[in-house]
């Protein structure tokens, strides 16, 4: 595996938006062309992060027909949800002054994707099952049912059967989603395509007026030991910050605060916790102690600027060394946080 990335051209190991060479991927693939020859329910099941709204993308537009509405099931709260999803007639309740179309009609010929199925009301659960056995709804205060053609995808990191076990999601709409269900790997099962997707993000970045740069090898290999809890979003985020701290000639990699999330359960410690010796004649070695847990990024930073410089007894250049960046940097980063 080639592990240094030299320069920034459009990753071409990407088929239905997803990256990677790994057996897992290549059988998503297949599962997303498998789905898109018929118009069943797809379950799609995956920690958060893994990318299921792209896979169910990529499932509707592997055959496109109509449109991809996208419906956050945490979103519908309050008293206003099922017109959310369904719509309302004119008049059917205060501030109705017309009638109004809801996200399940605007998707019809084409596919509705209920992301985080698991967080939908039982409520709604029921109106849903309808929708998927009838083809029918009926938005609020009408008294006529419309019909509709549409694919229904859902996605949940959530263990639906332990929620059905709890009384908290309909057995019935379960086994009604679950004709056909595709589970997406976490990042951690297929750390084999984490070089082919920091090349992609990087790629991806320029789009957004981000800087391309080598983070090199030790780099790489430091994200290849993480375990990534927030699986492919939190690495397109840390190459993202990486990016935006980056200066031509002041490679401002910090790896340390681009890496925010603490994975408390991960078997293999990351580079973090077992940096090199600061002087090999000295005998001594220096370990930070493990981040605490999710804080804002600018905090993260100065916290682990301090833990290197209490674990090196404040000696800025064996610091530096510890964090992977140049003394400059640190004297800059420094001074920035009023450290110096």
């Amino acid at each position: 595996m080639a592990l240094p990335l030299a320069r920034p051209l459009p990753l071409k190991d990407s088929s239905h938006g997803l990256v990677g060479r790994s057996p897992q991927i290549q059988t998503v693939r297949r599962l997303i062309e498998k789905a898109s020859r018929n118009r069943l329910p797809v379950l799609l099941l995956g920690e958060s992060g893994t990318g299921k709204e792209v896979v169910a993308r990529a499932i509707h537009e592997a055959a496109p027909r109509g449109r991809f509405v996208p419906i956050d099931c945490g979103s519908l709260v309050g008293t206003l949800m099922e017109s959310e999803l369904f719509g309302h007639a004119k008049g059917s309740f205060s501030g109705a002054h017309e009638n109004k179309k809801g996200l399940v009609e605007l998707a019809d010929g084409g596919t509705a994707f209920f992301d985080e199925i698991g967080d939908l009301p039982l409520e709604l659960q029921v109106k849903l099952l309808r929708l998927i056995q009838e083809r029918e709804f009926r938005p609020v205060g009408a008294l006529q049912w419309h019909k509709v053609d549409i694919r229904i995808i859902a996605a949940t990191h959530r263990d639906l059967k332990a929620a059905v076990a709890a009384g908290g999601f309909r057995q019935d709409l379960y086994y009604r989603l679950h004709v056909f269900s595709l589970r997406l790997p976490s990042l951690r099962e297929r750390k084999e395509d984490i070089p082919l997707l920091i090349e992609h993000f990087l790629a991806a970045g320029r789009e957004s007026d981000l800087p391309w740069f080598d983070p090199g090898p030790e780099v790489v290999r430091t994200f290849l030991d993480y375990d990534w809890p927030g699986n492919v979003r939190e690495l397109k985020h840390a190459i993202e910050r990486m990016a935006a701290m980056y200066s031509e000639g002041s490679p401002d990699v910090a790896l340390p605060s681009a890496l925010v999330y603490h994975n408390a359960g991960r078997r293999n410690p990351t580079a973090l916790e077992r940096p090199p010796d600061v002087n090999e004649d000295s005998g001594q070695e220096f370990c930070l102690p493990p981040p605490s847990p999710v804080i804002s990024l600018p905090d993260s930073e100065k916290r682990t600027i301090e833990r290197a410089l209490t674990a090196t007894g404040g000696e800025r250049s064996k610091a530096a060394h510890l964090l992977g960046i140049g003394r400059t940097t640190l004297y800059r980063k420094m001074k920035e946080y009023r450290l110096a």
